[in-house]
């Protein structure tokens, strides 16, 4: 029985229908279940994290809160032999502050604040186009915690199960005494 090319559309829009109803299908439990492309382009799963304390963060290489990335790297260097990681997710959604591309975002992180902390590619935090992981971390992570990103530097403090347990907007720095506080309590747990 010769298909054609009715049945060749025909099939490939059922497994186009049931890809998108299974998707549609998975809900996050925790970070852990999301892969997203490192800085460099490799893939880059959340779960390579597990056990450590994390701290999620949105950032921008031409925003007013960009020198956070020295207390950023400052409280990274400081913890993460205990088990403490940053995660820095470079996104454009405020201003056009991020317009460079990855390996631009790379370089400036480097070369203007000595990053050393792991960085993801460029995502969307918020919008039609929001990675699945901020769509996670905004509405269903912890329901104390939710709303939309209103600008970048927003941290979301993860503990070692991978429950997002604190959020701090922007204004709040990576090393005032309420992060520091936060990191230094989870780390003991």
């Amino acid at each position: 029985m010769k298909t054609g090319n009715n049945g060749k559309l025909r099939t490939y829009f059922m497994g186009l229908v049931i890809l998108l109803m299974s998707a549609s299908l998975f809900a996050a439990s925790s970070i852990y279940d999301f892969t997203l492309p490192s800085i460099d382009g490799k893939p880059m799963p959340l779960a390579d994290y597990k056990g450590k304390v994390i701290l999620v963060v949105n950032v921008a290489s031409r925003c007013g809160f960009t020198p956070q990335y020295t207390a950023l790297e400052s409280i990274y260097e400081k913890y993460k032999d205990q088990g403490f990681v940053i995660l820095g997710f470079p996104a454009n959604n405020f201003g056009g502050q991020e317009p460079g591309t990855n390996a631009e975002i790379k370089t400036f992180c480097s070369a203007k604040y000595n990053v050393t902390f792991p960085l993801y590619g460029k995502v969307s935090v918020k919008g039609d186009d929001q990675t699945s992981l901020y769509k996670y971390l905004t509405t269903s992570a912890n329901p104390a915690l939710t709303g939309d990103i209103k600008w970048n530097f927003t941290k979301f403090l993860v503990d070692r199960n991978g429950n997002v347990i604190q959020r701090f907007e922007p204004q709040t720095t990576p090393d005032s005494p309420e992060v520091v506080a936060a990191i230094e309590k989870s780390l003991k747990h």
